[in-house]
C-alpha cells in the first residue's frame, strides 16, 4: 500500500538598506536574510522538524558559496547589493533523502514568502514518524527546538574558521552577482573576474592570508573591503578593486595552481 505525505514549507526573505554604507556600483548595500520555516497551525513560523540540515548555494563568484546550517533556525544573513538566484538543498531527517529548490533573491519588497509543497512517497518508517509529528528518534512533536546561534552571520554554520568571501559584483558579504542590466555596462577588466573568484575558492590558508594582506595594503575608499575579526571572515567585492590589484591577486592564484 503506497503512502503519500505532503508538507508545505516557506522560504522567508527579508531585506533592508544599510544607509550607513556607501553604494556599490551605484546600488545601495542591503542586509538580507533567507530562512526555511513551516507554519505550526497556530500562526507561528517555526523550523521544520523533518529537516536535518539546509545548504544555501549562493552565486558561484563567492568564495565558500555553500552555506551549511546544521541546526535550527535554518537561516542565513548576508550583506550585498545584487540580486541572484540561489539553490537551497533540504536534507531530511532519519535518512529521508534531500531535495533542491531554487529561490530568487530580489529586493522588490522588504519581506516576501515563497511557499513550496513537498511530496514524500512511501517514506521509510522512521522518517514517516517524523513527518507525522513524531519527532526525530521518536522524541518531541516534529518541530525542532531552535538552538542558540553560534554568533556567525549564517545563524549556526558548521564550523568557525577564517574565510574569504569575494563577491563578483554583489558586495562580497552578500549577493555575488550583478543585475543583468548592470553586467552589460561593466567595463572590461584586466583579468577574468569569474576565473579569479573560482581560483580564490581553491586557495589554502597561507595563500588566502597573502590575498588578505595584499588587499589591506592596497585598499582605497572606493573599494568594498570589510574584515570581520569576530567571525574570522574577510569580505571583498572584486568589481571594486583596481586592475593592478586584480592582476596581483591572479598571480597568487596562478602560483598556487602550479
Amino acid at each position: 500500500m503506497s503512502e503519500t505525505i505532503q508538507k508545505t514549507i516557506k522560504f522567508v526573505t527579508t531585506q533592508e538598506i544599510l544607509h550607513d554604507r556607501p553604494p556599490i556600483s551605484g546600488f545601495p548595500v542591503r542586509k538580507w536574510s533567507v530562512g526555511v520555516v513551516v507554519d505550526d497551525g497556530a500562526g507561528n513560523e517555526v523550523p521544520p522538524g523533518f529537516v536535518d540540515k539546509v545548504v544555501f548555494k549562493l552565486h558561484p563568484t563567492f568564495v565558500n558559496p555553500n552555506k551549511t546550517v546544521k541546526r535550527p533556525p535554518f537561516k542565513i544573513t548576508e550583506e550585498g547589493w545584487g540580486e541572484f538566484e540561489m539553490h537551497i538543498v533540504l536534507h531530511f531527517a532519519e535518512g529521508g533523502g534531500s531535495q533542491t529548490l531554487s529561490h530568487d533573491l530580489n529586493f522588490a519588497s522588504d519581506r516576501y514568502d515563497k511557499p513550496h509543497v513537498l511530496t514524500f512517497r512511501n517514506p521509510k518508517p522512521a522518517f514517516q514518524r517524523v513527518l507525522n509529528g513524531g519527532g526525530v528518534g521518536g522524541e518531541g512533536s516534529g518541530g525542532n527546538t531552535p538552538a542558540p546561534s553560534n554568533g556567525h552571520g549564517v545563524g549556526g554554520g558548521d564550523e568557525k574558521k577564517r574565510s574569504l568571501e569575494s563577491g563578483g559584483g554583489g558586495g562580497g558579504a552578500g549577493s555575488g552577482s550583478q543585475p543583468a542590466a548592470k553586467k552589460k555596462k561593466t567595463k572590461a577588466r584586466a583579468v577574468d573576474i569569474d576565473k579569479l573568484a573560482d581560483g580564490l575558492q581553491q586557495l589554502g590558508e597561507d595563500d588566502l592570508l597573502q590575498i588578505v594582506q595584499l588587499v589591506n595594503n592596497n585598499k582605497t575608499d572606493d573599494m568594498y573591503v570589510r574584515n570581520d575579526l569576530d567571525e574570522g571572515e574577510f569580505h571583498i567585492d572584486l568589481y571594486t578593486l583596481t586592475d593592478q590589484l586584480l592582476i596581483d591577486m591572479m598571480k597568487i592564484v596562478d602560483n598556487a595552481r602550479r
